[in-house]
């Protein structure tokens, strides 16, 4: 399913049933077939969004800010 071809044709009726169905569901039954569907998606660990976010650049305007703070700022944590 991670391998999505949007030039491959559909059967768009089949998704209309589908839609339709799932729209006639109960608010519980909803949220059953949300949770077995979504269930089986991996999320990214710590050290995969830290690698993305590094990796990434979005915070690459940081390296030229001053460094404000300092270990001997604030209070100790215990």
């Amino acid at each position: 399913m991670t391998d999505l071809n949007i030039n491959e044709p559909v059967n768009t009726q089949l998704v209309e049933s589908l839609v339709q169905v799932i729209r006639s569901l109960s608010p519980a039954e909803q949220a059953l077939l949300q949770s077995k569907l979504l269930s089986d998606i991996p999320y990214p660990c710590t050290n995969e969004l830290t690698q993305l976010i590094e990796s990434g650049g979005a915070l690459d305007f940081l390296k030229d800010e001053p460094d404000i703070y300092t270990l001997s700022d604030g209070e100790p944590i215990e």
